[in-house]
Protein backbone atom coordinates (compact mmCIF):
# COMPACT_ATOMS: atom_id res chain seq x y z
CA UNK A 1 0.00 0.00 0.00
CA UNK A 2 3.06 2.26 0.16
CA UNK A 3 3.50 5.05 -2.38
CA UNK A 4 6.82 3.71 -3.69
CA UNK A 5 9.30 5.15 -6.18
CA UNK A 6 7.73 3.23 -9.07
CA UNK A 7 4.34 4.75 -8.32
CA UNK A 8 5.97 8.19 -8.16
CA UNK A 9 7.58 7.59 -11.57
CA UNK A 10 4.14 6.71 -12.94
CA UNK A 11 2.62 9.88 -11.43
CA UNK A 12 5.47 12.08 -12.70
CA UNK A 13 4.91 10.74 -16.21
CA UNK A 14 1.21 11.65 -16.03
CA UNK A 15 1.91 15.08 -14.55
CA UNK A 16 4.30 15.91 -17.38
CA UNK A 17 1.91 14.55 -20.01
CA UNK A 18 -1.18 16.43 -18.82
CA UNK A 19 0.12 19.27 -16.67
CA UNK A 20 3.41 20.56 -18.13
CA UNK A 21 2.91 24.12 -19.37
CA UNK A 22 -0.14 24.59 -17.20
CA UNK A 23 -0.75 27.86 -15.40
CA UNK A 24 -1.39 28.02 -11.65
CA UNK A 25 -4.74 29.76 -11.12
CA UNK A 26 -5.57 28.96 -7.50
CA UNK A 27 -3.95 27.36 -4.47
CA UNK A 28 -5.79 25.79 -1.55
CA UNK A 29 -4.82 24.12 1.71
CA UNK A 30 -7.90 22.11 2.80
CA UNK A 31 -5.92 20.14 5.39
CA UNK A 32 -2.95 20.91 7.61
CA UNK A 33 -0.64 18.66 5.57
CA UNK A 34 -2.21 18.95 2.12
CA UNK A 35 -1.90 21.46 -0.73
CA UNK A 36 -4.02 21.64 -3.90
CA UNK A 37 -2.80 23.53 -6.97
CA UNK A 38 -5.47 24.40 -9.54
CA UNK A 39 -3.84 24.20 -13.00
CA UNK A 40 -5.18 25.32 -16.34
CA UNK A 41 -3.55 23.07 -18.93
CA UNK A 42 -4.58 21.76 -22.35
CA UNK A 43 -7.82 23.71 -22.11
CA UNK A 44 -8.92 22.00 -18.90
CA UNK A 45 -8.81 22.76 -15.19
CA UNK A 46 -6.90 20.13 -13.22
CA UNK A 47 -6.36 19.82 -9.48
CA UNK A 48 -2.89 18.74 -8.41
CA UNK A 49 -2.93 17.39 -4.87
CA UNK A 50 0.16 17.01 -2.69
CA UNK A 51 -0.54 15.27 0.61
CA UNK A 52 2.33 14.80 3.04
CA UNK A 53 0.36 13.40 5.96
CA UNK A 54 1.66 10.27 7.63
CA UNK A 55 -1.48 8.23 6.92
CA UNK A 56 -2.00 8.79 3.17
CA UNK A 57 0.88 10.70 1.52
CA UNK A 58 0.66 11.08 -2.24
CA UNK A 59 0.93 13.41 -5.23
CA UNK A 60 -1.13 13.48 -8.42
CA UNK A 61 -4.17 14.87 -10.17
CA UNK A 62 -7.48 14.39 -8.40
CA UNK A 63 -11.21 14.89 -8.95
CA UNK A 64 -12.10 14.59 -5.25
CA UNK A 65 -14.00 17.63 -3.98
CA UNK A 66 -12.80 19.05 -0.67
CA UNK A 67 -13.95 21.87 1.55
CA UNK A 68 -11.56 24.73 2.11
CA UNK A 69 -11.14 26.64 5.38
CA UNK A 70 -12.60 30.13 5.57
CA UNK A 71 -9.14 31.53 6.29
CA UNK A 72 -6.12 30.20 4.39
CA UNK A 73 -3.11 29.08 6.50
CA UNK A 74 0.15 31.03 6.30
CA UNK A 75 1.92 28.45 4.13
CA UNK A 76 -0.92 28.56 1.61
CA UNK A 77 -0.76 32.38 1.53
CA UNK A 78 3.00 32.17 0.91
CA UNK A 79 2.52 29.85 -2.07
CA UNK A 80 -0.21 32.11 -3.46
CA UNK A 81 2.14 35.07 -3.24
CA UNK A 82 4.90 33.33 -5.21
CA UNK A 83 3.11 30.88 -7.53
CA UNK A 84 -0.26 32.33 -8.59
CA UNK A 85 0.14 32.92 -12.33
CA UNK A 86 3.28 30.75 -12.52
CA UNK A 87 3.70 28.06 -15.18
CA UNK A 88 4.49 24.46 -14.29
CA UNK A 89 7.41 23.85 -16.65
CA UNK A 90 8.01 20.23 -15.60
CA UNK A 91 8.05 17.56 -12.93
CA UNK A 92 11.02 15.28 -12.31
CA UNK A 93 11.90 12.45 -9.97
CA UNK A 94 15.11 12.81 -8.04
CA UNK A 95 17.00 9.61 -8.93
CA UNK A 96 14.79 6.68 -7.92
CA UNK A 97 13.86 8.29 -4.64
CA UNK A 98 10.33 9.14 -3.52
CA UNK A 99 11.00 12.83 -4.12
CA UNK A 100 9.32 14.82 -6.91
CA UNK A 101 10.62 18.22 -7.99
CA UNK A 102 8.04 20.60 -9.47
CA UNK A 103 9.63 23.44 -11.43
CA UNK A 104 7.71 26.69 -11.96
CA UNK A 105 8.49 29.56 -14.31
CA UNK A 106 7.44 32.83 -12.71
CA UNK A 107 8.61 36.35 -11.93
CA UNK A 108 10.16 37.79 -8.78
CA UNK A 109 9.13 40.94 -6.92
CA UNK A 110 11.06 43.09 -9.43
CA UNK A 111 9.35 41.50 -12.42
CA UNK A 112 12.35 39.48 -13.63
CA UNK A 113 11.87 35.93 -14.83
CA UNK A 114 12.92 33.27 -12.33
CA UNK A 115 12.25 29.71 -11.26
CA UNK A 116 10.69 28.42 -8.08
CA UNK A 117 10.58 24.83 -6.88
CA UNK A 118 8.38 22.58 -4.81
CA UNK A 119 9.96 19.38 -3.51
CA UNK A 120 7.34 16.78 -2.59
CA UNK A 121 8.88 14.08 -0.41
CA UNK A 122 6.42 11.18 -0.33
CA UNK A 123 8.07 9.03 2.33
CA UNK A 124 5.40 7.82 4.76
CA UNK A 125 5.65 9.48 8.17
CA UNK A 126 8.71 11.42 6.96
CA UNK A 127 6.80 13.05 4.09
CA UNK A 128 7.20 16.78 3.60
CA UNK A 129 6.59 19.59 1.12
CA UNK A 130 9.37 22.14 0.73
CA UNK A 131 9.12 25.40 -1.22
CA UNK A 132 12.48 26.72 -2.53
CA UNK A 133 13.68 29.66 -4.64
CA UNK A 134 15.75 29.57 -7.83
CA UNK A 135 18.92 28.94 -5.83
CA UNK A 136 17.31 25.95 -4.06
CA UNK A 137 17.23 27.92 -0.83
CA UNK A 138 14.35 26.81 1.38
CA UNK A 139 11.70 29.54 1.66
CA UNK A 140 9.34 27.49 3.83
CA UNK A 141 7.99 23.99 4.38
CA UNK A 142 4.81 22.37 5.59
CA UNK A 143 6.85 20.62 8.28
CA UNK A 144 9.73 22.62 9.71
CA UNK A 145 12.41 20.22 11.01
CA UNK A 146 15.01 21.60 13.41
CA UNK A 147 17.79 20.02 15.48
CA UNK A 148 15.37 19.02 18.22
CA UNK A 149 13.39 16.94 15.72
CA UNK A 150 16.23 15.37 13.73
CA UNK A 151 19.99 15.46 14.07
CA UNK A 152 20.53 13.96 10.60
CA UNK A 153 18.64 16.40 8.37
CA UNK A 154 17.04 19.76 9.06
CA UNK A 155 14.53 21.65 6.93
CA UNK A 156 14.68 25.32 7.91
CA UNK A 157 14.07 28.57 5.98
CA UNK A 158 17.33 29.89 4.54
CA UNK A 159 19.03 26.50 4.26
CA UNK A 160 19.98 25.02 0.88
CA UNK A 161 17.70 22.12 0.04
CA UNK A 162 19.36 18.72 0.10
CA UNK A 163 17.90 15.34 -0.72
CA UNK A 164 17.18 12.88 2.11
CA UNK A 165 20.16 10.74 3.17
CA UNK A 166 21.05 8.11 0.57
CA UNK A 167 20.17 4.57 1.54
CA UNK A 168 22.69 1.80 1.11
CA UNK A 169 20.65 0.22 -1.67
CA UNK A 170 20.95 -0.15 -5.44
CA UNK A 171 18.83 1.77 -7.94
CA UNK A 172 16.84 -1.05 -9.65
CA UNK A 173 16.77 0.86 -12.96
CA UNK A 174 20.59 0.80 -13.10
CA UNK A 175 21.11 -2.81 -12.06
CA UNK A 176 23.07 -5.26 -14.25
CA UNK A 177 22.76 -9.02 -14.42
CA UNK A 178 26.18 -9.47 -12.85
CA UNK A 179 25.37 -7.15 -9.98
CA UNK A 180 22.00 -8.85 -9.46
CA UNK A 181 23.59 -12.30 -9.39
CA UNK A 182 26.29 -11.15 -6.93
CA UNK A 183 23.73 -9.69 -4.53
CA UNK A 184 21.54 -12.78 -4.81
CA UNK A 185 24.43 -15.15 -4.05
CA UNK A 186 25.48 -13.05 -1.04
CA UNK A 187 21.96 -13.13 0.43
CA UNK A 188 20.91 -16.08 2.66
CA UNK A 189 19.32 -18.77 0.49
CA UNK A 190 16.68 -19.57 3.12
CA UNK A 191 15.27 -16.05 3.02
CA UNK A 192 12.32 -15.05 0.85
CA UNK A 193 12.70 -13.39 -2.54
CA UNK A 194 10.51 -10.53 -1.31
CA UNK A 195 12.92 -9.88 1.55
CA UNK A 196 15.90 -9.96 -0.83
CA UNK A 197 14.38 -7.35 -3.18
CA UNK A 198 13.30 -4.98 -0.40
CA UNK A 199 16.67 -5.22 1.36
CA UNK A 200 18.79 -4.59 -1.74
CA UNK A 201 16.86 -2.22 -4.01
CA UNK A 202 15.54 1.30 -3.68
CA UNK A 203 11.92 2.32 -3.96
CA UNK A 204 10.17 -1.06 -4.32
CA UNK A 205 7.22 -1.68 -2.01
CA UNK A 206 6.38 -5.03 -0.43
CA UNK A 207 3.43 -5.65 -2.75
CA UNK A 208 5.56 -5.08 -5.86
CA UNK A 209 8.37 -7.23 -4.44
CA UNK A 210 5.82 -10.02 -3.94
CA UNK A 211 4.65 -9.53 -7.53
CA UNK A 212 8.19 -9.97 -8.85
CA UNK A 213 8.59 -13.16 -6.78
CA UNK A 214 5.19 -14.47 -7.87
CA UNK A 215 5.87 -13.89 -11.57
CA UNK A 216 9.13 -15.85 -11.21
CA UNK A 217 7.89 -18.77 -9.09
CA UNK A 218 4.03 -18.58 -9.01
CA UNK A 219 4.39 -18.61 -5.20
CA UNK A 220 3.96 -15.75 -2.73
CA UNK A 221 6.41 -16.95 -0.09
CA UNK A 222 9.04 -18.38 -2.44
CA UNK A 223 12.57 -18.71 -1.06
CA UNK A 224 15.72 -17.76 -2.94
CA UNK A 225 16.81 -21.41 -3.12
CA UNK A 226 13.58 -22.26 -4.97
CA UNK A 227 14.31 -20.08 -8.02
CA UNK A 228 17.20 -19.82 -10.47
CA UNK A 229 19.07 -16.58 -11.04
CA UNK A 230 18.01 -16.36 -14.71
CA UNK A 231 14.29 -16.75 -14.04
CA UNK A 232 14.32 -14.24 -11.18
CA UNK A 233 16.43 -11.78 -13.21
CA UNK A 234 13.93 -12.03 -16.10
CA UNK A 235 11.04 -11.26 -13.75
CA UNK A 236 13.00 -8.38 -12.20
CA UNK A 237 13.79 -6.93 -15.64
CA UNK A 238 10.16 -7.18 -16.73
CA UNK A 239 9.23 -5.09 -13.71
CA UNK A 240 11.91 -2.41 -14.23
CA UNK A 241 11.17 -2.22 -17.98
CA UNK A 242 7.64 -1.08 -17.12
CA UNK A 243 9.13 1.96 -15.39
CA UNK A 244 11.81 2.61 -18.02
CA UNK A 245 9.32 2.45 -20.91
CA UNK A 246 6.44 4.19 -19.09
CA UNK A 247 4.14 1.22 -19.77
CA UNK A 248 2.13 1.42 -16.57
CA UNK A 249 -1.05 -0.49 -15.70
CA UNK A 250 -2.51 1.14 -12.56
CA UNK A 251 -4.84 -1.01 -10.49
CA UNK A 252 -6.59 -1.13 -7.11
CA UNK A 253 -7.32 -4.31 -5.17
CA UNK A 254 -10.69 -4.41 -3.40
CA UNK A 255 -11.82 -6.73 -0.62
CA UNK A 256 -15.55 -6.58 0.17
CA UNK A 257 -15.72 -3.29 -1.77
CA UNK A 258 -12.97 -1.78 0.41
CA UNK A 259 -9.67 -0.80 -1.27
CA UNK A 260 -6.73 -2.54 0.36
CA UNK A 261 -3.87 -2.16 -2.14
CA UNK A 262 -2.83 -0.15 -5.19
CA UNK A 263 0.04 -0.28 -7.66
CA UNK A 264 1.27 1.01 -11.01
CA UNK A 265 1.46 -2.59 -12.29
CA UNK A 266 -1.27 -5.20 -12.29
CA UNK A 267 -0.97 -7.30 -9.13
CA UNK A 268 -1.58 -10.85 -10.31
CA UNK A 269 -0.49 -12.49 -7.04
CA UNK A 270 -3.88 -11.73 -5.42
CA UNK A 271 -5.51 -14.18 -7.84
CA UNK A 272 -9.26 -14.30 -8.32
CA UNK A 273 -10.14 -14.20 -4.63
CA UNK A 274 -10.14 -10.38 -4.55
CA UNK A 275 -11.40 -7.82 -7.03
CA UNK A 276 -8.62 -6.22 -9.10
CA UNK A 277 -9.86 -3.08 -10.86
CA UNK A 278 -7.76 -1.59 -13.67
CA UNK A 279 -7.52 2.11 -14.52
CA UNK A 280 -6.25 3.97 -17.58
CA UNK A 281 -4.91 6.88 -15.54
CA UNK A 282 -2.97 6.73 -12.29
CA UNK A 283 -4.93 9.73 -10.95
CA UNK A 284 -8.16 7.72 -11.22
CA UNK A 285 -6.45 4.80 -9.50
CA UNK A 286 -5.32 6.95 -6.55
CA UNK A 287 -8.73 8.64 -6.28
CA UNK A 288 -10.44 5.25 -6.13
CA UNK A 289 -8.12 4.13 -3.33
CA UNK A 290 -7.89 7.29 -1.24
CA UNK A 291 -11.35 8.86 -1.57
CA UNK A 292 -13.04 6.74 1.10
CA UNK A 293 -9.94 6.65 3.31
CA UNK A 294 -9.42 10.42 3.04
CA UNK A 295 -13.00 11.13 4.01
CA UNK A 296 -12.91 8.74 6.96
CA UNK A 297 -9.60 10.14 8.23
CA UNK A 298 -10.69 13.77 7.78
CA UNK A 299 -14.01 13.27 9.56
CA UNK A 300 -12.28 11.32 12.35
CA UNK A 301 -9.82 14.16 12.95
CA UNK A 302 -12.40 16.94 12.88
CA UNK A 303 -14.90 15.02 14.96
CA UNK A 304 -12.42 13.92 17.65
CA UNK A 305 -14.07 16.09 20.33
CA UNK A 306 -17.55 14.80 19.46
CA UNK A 307 -16.39 11.19 19.40
CA UNK A 308 -14.60 11.57 22.73
CA UNK A 309 -17.66 13.14 24.37
CA UNK A 310 -20.03 10.49 22.95
CA UNK A 311 -17.73 7.65 24.02
CA UNK A 312 -17.45 9.01 27.56
CA UNK A 313 -21.21 9.55 27.74
CA UNK A 314 -21.87 6.03 26.48
CA UNK A 315 -19.53 4.53 29.10
CA UNK A 316 -21.12 6.60 31.86
CA UNK A 317 -24.67 5.60 30.84
CA UNK A 318 -23.83 1.91 30.55
CA UNK A 319 -22.20 1.92 34.00
CA UNK A 320 -25.12 3.83 35.51
CA UNK A 321 -27.72 1.51 33.91
CA UNK A 322 -25.87 -1.56 35.18
CA UNK A 323 -25.92 -0.20 38.75
CA UNK A 324 -29.59 0.76 38.49
CA UNK A 325 -30.62 -2.64 37.16
CA UNK A 326 -28.69 -4.31 39.98
CA UNK A 327 -30.44 -2.08 42.53
CA UNK A 328 -33.81 -2.82 40.90
CA UNK A 329 -33.17 -6.55 41.28
CA UNK A 330 -32.51 -5.99 44.98
CA UNK A 331 -35.88 -4.24 45.26
CA UNK A 332 -37.54 -7.57 44.60
CA UNK A 333 -36.58 -8.44 48.19
CA UNK A 334 -39.13 -5.89 49.41
CA UNK A 335 -41.85 -8.49 50.07
CA UNK A 336 -39.41 -10.47 52.18
CA UNK A 337 -38.77 -7.38 54.35
CA UNK A 338 -42.52 -6.93 54.88
CA UNK A 339 -42.83 -10.56 55.88
CA UNK A 340 -39.99 -10.20 58.40
CA UNK A 341 -41.69 -7.15 59.89
CA UNK A 342 -44.99 -9.02 60.22
CA UNK A 343 -43.35 -12.03 61.89
CA UNK A 344 -41.48 -9.87 64.41
CA UNK A 345 -44.66 -7.91 65.21
CA UNK A 346 -46.69 -11.08 65.78
CA UNK A 347 -44.00 -12.51 68.07
CA UNK A 348 -43.09 -9.43 70.11
CA UNK A 349 -43.89 -11.22 73.36
CA UNK A 350 -41.13 -13.74 72.64
CA UNK A 351 -38.38 -11.21 71.84
CA UNK A 352 -36.12 -9.08 73.99
CA UNK A 353 -33.68 -6.27 73.31
CA UNK A 354 -30.10 -7.42 72.67
CA UNK A 355 -30.88 -10.38 70.42
CA UNK A 356 -28.88 -10.54 67.14
CA UNK A 357 -31.17 -13.05 65.41
CA UNK A 358 -34.26 -15.09 66.06
CA UNK A 359 -35.86 -18.21 64.57
CA UNK A 360 -39.62 -17.81 64.05
CA UNK A 361 -42.33 -20.03 62.63
CA UNK A 362 -43.60 -19.03 59.17
CA UNK A 363 -47.26 -20.06 59.08
CA UNK A 364 -47.41 -19.34 55.34
CA UNK A 365 -44.80 -22.02 54.53
CA UNK A 366 -45.98 -25.58 55.14
CA UNK A 367 -43.30 -28.25 54.71
CA UNK A 368 -45.10 -31.39 53.48
CA UNK A 369 -42.06 -33.66 53.91
CA UNK A 370 -41.53 -32.64 57.52
CA UNK A 371 -45.24 -32.32 58.27
CA UNK A 372 -44.78 -28.93 59.94
CA UNK A 373 -44.52 -25.22 59.25
CA UNK A 374 -41.20 -23.84 58.05
CA UNK A 375 -38.81 -21.85 60.16
CA UNK A 376 -37.29 -18.45 59.28
CA UNK A 377 -34.12 -17.00 60.80
CA UNK A 378 -34.34 -13.19 60.99
CA UNK A 379 -31.35 -10.92 61.73
CA UNK A 380 -31.95 -8.27 64.39
CA UNK A 381 -30.15 -5.12 65.49
CA UNK A 382 -29.17 -5.79 69.11
CA UNK A 383 -29.28 -2.05 69.89
CA UNK A 384 -32.98 -1.79 69.00
CA UNK A 385 -36.10 -3.06 70.69
CA UNK A 386 -38.14 -5.81 68.94
CA UNK A 387 -40.75 -3.26 67.83
CA UNK A 388 -38.04 -0.99 66.43
CA UNK A 389 -36.58 -3.93 64.50
CA UNK A 390 -40.00 -4.57 62.99
CA UNK A 391 -40.27 -0.91 61.99
CA UNK A 392 -36.78 -1.14 60.48
CA UNK A 393 -37.92 -3.91 58.12
CA UNK A 394 -41.13 -2.02 57.25
CA UNK A 395 -39.04 1.04 56.31
CA UNK A 396 -36.85 -1.08 54.07
CA UNK A 397 -39.99 -2.50 52.46
CA UNK A 398 -41.46 0.96 51.81
CA UNK A 399 -38.11 2.20 50.49
CA UNK A 400 -37.88 -0.72 48.06
CA UNK A 401 -41.42 0.00 46.81
CA UNK A 402 -40.60 3.64 46.08
CA UNK A 403 -37.20 2.78 44.64
CA UNK A 404 -38.76 0.20 42.33
CA UNK A 405 -40.98 2.85 40.74
CA UNK A 406 -38.27 5.51 40.52
CA UNK A 407 -35.61 3.13 39.26
CA UNK A 408 -37.91 1.96 36.49
CA UNK A 409 -38.31 5.62 35.42
CA UNK A 410 -34.57 6.28 35.64
CA UNK A 411 -33.71 3.15 33.66
CA UNK A 412 -36.21 4.12 30.97
CA UNK A 413 -34.72 7.63 30.77
CA UNK A 414 -31.19 6.20 30.63
CA UNK A 415 -32.10 3.76 27.86
CA UNK A 416 -33.68 6.56 25.81
CA UNK A 417 -30.60 8.75 26.31
CA UNK A 418 -28.37 5.85 25.28
CA UNK A 419 -30.52 5.33 22.19
CA UNK A 420 -30.06 9.01 21.36
CA UNK A 421 -26.27 8.76 21.80
CA UNK A 422 -26.25 5.79 19.42
CA UNK A 423 -28.22 7.84 16.88
CA UNK A 424 -25.54 10.56 17.05
CA UNK A 425 -22.84 7.90 16.60
CA UNK A 426 -24.73 6.83 13.48
CA UNK A 427 -24.85 10.47 12.31
CA UNK A 428 -21.06 10.67 12.61
CA UNK A 429 -20.64 7.71 10.26
CA UNK A 430 -22.71 9.57 7.64
CA UNK A 431 -21.09 13.01 8.07
CA UNK A 432 -19.52 14.10 4.77
CA UNK A 433 -18.63 17.75 5.27
CA UNK A 434 -17.58 20.19 7.96
CA UNK A 435 -21.11 21.62 7.82
CA UNK A 436 -22.49 18.19 8.80
CA UNK A 437 -20.18 18.13 11.83
CA UNK A 438 -21.24 21.67 12.79
CA UNK A 439 -24.87 20.56 12.72
CA UNK A 440 -24.06 17.61 14.99
CA UNK A 441 -22.25 19.92 17.42
CA UNK A 442 -25.21 22.31 17.39
CA UNK A 443 -27.59 19.41 18.01
CA UNK A 444 -25.54 18.27 21.01
CA UNK A 445 -25.45 21.86 22.30
CA UNK A 446 -29.25 22.07 22.09
CA UNK A 447 -29.46 18.70 23.86
CA UNK A 448 -27.38 19.90 26.80
CA UNK A 449 -23.98 18.40 26.00
CA UNK A 450 -22.13 21.62 25.08
CA UNK A 451 -20.32 21.84 28.42
CA UNK A 452 -18.49 18.64 27.49
CA UNK A 453 -17.14 20.13 24.24
CA UNK A 454 -14.60 22.79 25.16
CA UNK A 455 -14.62 25.99 23.18
CA UNK A 456 -17.94 25.41 21.44
CA UNK A 457 -20.54 28.18 21.25
CA UNK A 458 -23.85 27.95 19.45
CA UNK A 459 -24.21 29.91 16.19
CA UNK A 460 -26.35 33.05 16.40
CA UNK A 461 -28.30 32.10 13.28
CA UNK A 462 -29.19 28.54 12.37
CA UNK A 463 -28.18 27.86 8.73
CA UNK A 464 -30.45 25.80 6.48
CA UNK A 465 -29.29 22.16 6.60
CA UNK A 466 -27.68 20.79 3.44
CA UNK A 467 -29.58 17.59 2.65
CA UNK A 468 -28.50 14.58 0.62
CA UNK A 469 -30.70 14.42 -2.49
CA UNK A 470 -31.53 11.46 -4.72
CA UNK A 471 -33.63 10.77 -7.80
CA UNK A 472 -35.60 7.53 -8.16
CA UNK A 473 -36.10 5.46 -11.30
CA UNK A 474 -39.08 7.55 -12.45
CA UNK A 475 -37.64 10.90 -11.44
CA UNK A 476 -39.11 11.44 -7.96
CA UNK A 477 -36.92 13.53 -5.67
CA UNK A 478 -35.84 11.93 -2.39
CA UNK A 479 -34.33 13.75 0.59
CA UNK A 480 -32.20 11.97 3.18
CA UNK A 481 -31.02 13.33 6.55
CA UNK A 482 -27.46 12.62 7.66
CA UNK A 483 -28.00 13.67 11.29
CA UNK A 484 -30.84 14.44 13.69
CA UNK A 485 -30.93 18.16 12.80
CA UNK A 486 -31.43 17.26 9.13
CA UNK A 487 -33.92 14.56 10.07
CA UNK A 488 -36.05 17.09 11.96
CA UNK A 489 -35.83 19.58 9.09
CA UNK A 490 -36.93 16.97 6.53
CA UNK A 491 -39.80 15.59 8.59
CA UNK A 492 -41.24 18.80 10.04
CA UNK A 493 -40.24 21.53 7.55
CA UNK A 494 -39.81 20.03 4.08
CA UNK A 495 -42.45 17.28 4.12
CA UNK A 496 -45.93 17.87 2.70
CA UNK A 497 -48.86 15.77 3.89
CA UNK A 498 -48.99 13.67 0.68
CA UNK A 499 -45.24 12.93 0.60
CA UNK A 500 -44.01 9.53 1.72
CA UNK A 501 -41.73 9.13 4.76
CA UNK A 502 -39.36 6.16 5.22
CA UNK A 503 -37.24 4.81 8.09
CA UNK A 504 -35.45 1.52 8.78
CA UNK A 505 -37.39 -0.36 11.45
CA UNK A 506 -36.11 -0.50 15.03
CA UNK A 507 -32.58 0.74 14.21
CA UNK A 508 -30.87 4.13 14.19
CA UNK A 509 -31.06 5.62 10.73
CA UNK A 510 -31.93 8.55 8.49
CA UNK A 511 -35.34 10.06 7.89
CA UNK A 512 -36.02 9.70 4.16
CA UNK A 513 -38.69 11.66 2.30
CA UNK A 514 -39.98 11.02 -1.22
CA UNK A 515 -41.60 14.12 -2.69
CA UNK A 516 -44.66 13.03 -4.72
CA UNK A 517 -46.47 16.33 -5.47
CA UNK A 518 -49.72 14.53 -4.70
CA UNK A 519 -49.06 11.65 -7.13
CA UNK A 520 -48.88 7.94 -6.37
CA UNK A 521 -45.38 6.75 -7.39
CA UNK A 522 -44.84 3.35 -9.07
CA UNK A 523 -43.67 0.39 -7.00
CA UNK A 524 -40.02 0.62 -8.15
CA UNK A 525 -39.76 4.15 -6.74
CA UNK A 526 -40.91 2.91 -3.33
CA UNK A 527 -38.23 0.22 -3.57
CA UNK A 528 -35.62 2.88 -4.40
CA UNK A 529 -36.62 5.03 -1.41
CA UNK A 530 -36.70 2.02 0.92
CA UNK A 531 -33.22 1.05 -0.25
CA UNK A 532 -31.93 4.57 0.52
CA UNK A 533 -33.45 4.40 4.02
CA UNK A 534 -31.92 0.97 4.61
CA UNK A 535 -28.50 2.01 3.30
CA UNK A 536 -28.38 5.11 5.53
CA UNK A 537 -29.07 3.15 8.71
CA UNK A 538 -27.16 0.86 11.06
CA UNK A 539 -28.53 -2.08 9.07
CA UNK A 540 -26.77 -1.05 5.84
CA UNK A 541 -24.74 -4.27 5.73
CA UNK A 542 -27.74 -6.52 6.36
CA UNK A 543 -30.04 -8.45 4.07
CA UNK A 544 -33.82 -8.13 3.83
CA UNK A 545 -33.85 -5.01 5.98
CA UNK A 546 -37.33 -4.03 7.12
CA UNK A 547 -38.26 -0.42 6.27
CA UNK A 548 -41.41 1.34 7.51
CA UNK A 549 -43.10 3.92 5.29
CA UNK A 550 -46.25 6.04 5.50
CA UNK A 551 -47.64 9.44 4.59
CA UNK A 552 -45.55 12.19 6.18
CA UNK A 553 -48.64 13.63 7.88
CA UNK A 554 -48.70 10.56 10.12
CA UNK A 555 -45.25 11.24 11.63
CA UNK A 556 -45.38 13.17 14.91
CA UNK A 557 -42.66 14.71 17.07
CA UNK A 558 -42.39 13.41 20.64
CA UNK A 559 -42.96 16.36 23.04
CA UNK A 560 -39.77 17.15 24.94
CA UNK A 561 -37.78 14.46 23.13
CA UNK A 562 -34.29 14.83 21.73
CA UNK A 563 -33.97 16.09 18.09
CA UNK A 564 -35.00 13.56 15.45
CA UNK A 565 -37.21 11.37 17.69
CA UNK A 566 -40.70 10.78 16.27
CA UNK A 567 -43.65 8.40 16.62
CA UNK A 568 -45.88 7.02 13.89
CA UNK A 569 -48.68 4.49 13.41
CA UNK A 570 -50.59 2.89 10.53
CA UNK A 571 -47.48 2.37 8.44
CA UNK A 572 -46.62 -0.14 5.73
CA UNK A 573 -43.41 -2.17 5.66
CA UNK A 574 -41.11 -3.41 2.93
CA UNK A 575 -38.02 -5.63 2.92
CA UNK A 576 -35.00 -4.59 0.84
CA UNK A 577 -31.31 -5.45 0.65
CA UNK A 578 -29.18 -2.27 0.41
CA UNK A 579 -27.17 -2.01 -2.81
CA UNK A 580 -24.41 0.57 -2.34
CA UNK A 581 -23.71 0.97 -6.06
CA UNK A 582 -27.36 1.60 -6.90
CA UNK A 583 -27.91 4.01 -4.00
CA UNK A 584 -24.87 6.10 -4.91
CA UNK A 585 -25.92 6.13 -8.59
CA UNK A 586 -29.25 7.71 -7.56
CA UNK A 587 -27.58 10.49 -5.59
CA UNK A 588 -27.63 13.90 -7.27
CA UNK A 589 -26.26 16.11 -4.46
Amino acid sequence: MAFDAGMLACVVNELNTLGAGGKIEKIYQPEKEEIILLLRSQGKNRKLIINVGSSCPRIGFTEIQKENPLQAPMFCMLLRKHLIGATLSGVSQEGFERVARLTFDTRDEMGFECKKYIFAEIMGKYSNLIFADENFKVVSALKIIDFTTSSLRQILPGMIYELPPIQNKQNPLEETREGFAARLSAFPADKSIEKFIISNYLGISSSNAREIAFCATRKLDALICECSVDILWTSFCSFTDIIKNNEYSPCVIFESKMPIEYSFVRLSHYGNELDCRDFEMVSECLDAFFEGRDKEQRIKQRAADILRMLTNTESRLLKKLEAQRKELAECELGEKYKKYGDLITSNLYMLTRGQTDVELTDYEAWDENAGEYGKVIISLDSRLSPAANAQRYYKRYNKSKTAKVELAKQIDMGERELEYIYSVFDSLTKAETTADLCEIRDELYRSGYASKMKGYSAPKKQPTPSLAQFETTNGYKVYCGKNNIQNEYITHKVAEKHDYWFHAKNVAGSHVLMVTNGEEPPAEDFTDACMIAAYYSKAKDGESVEVDYLFARGVKKVPGAKPGFVVYHNNWSAYVTPDEEKVLSMRIK
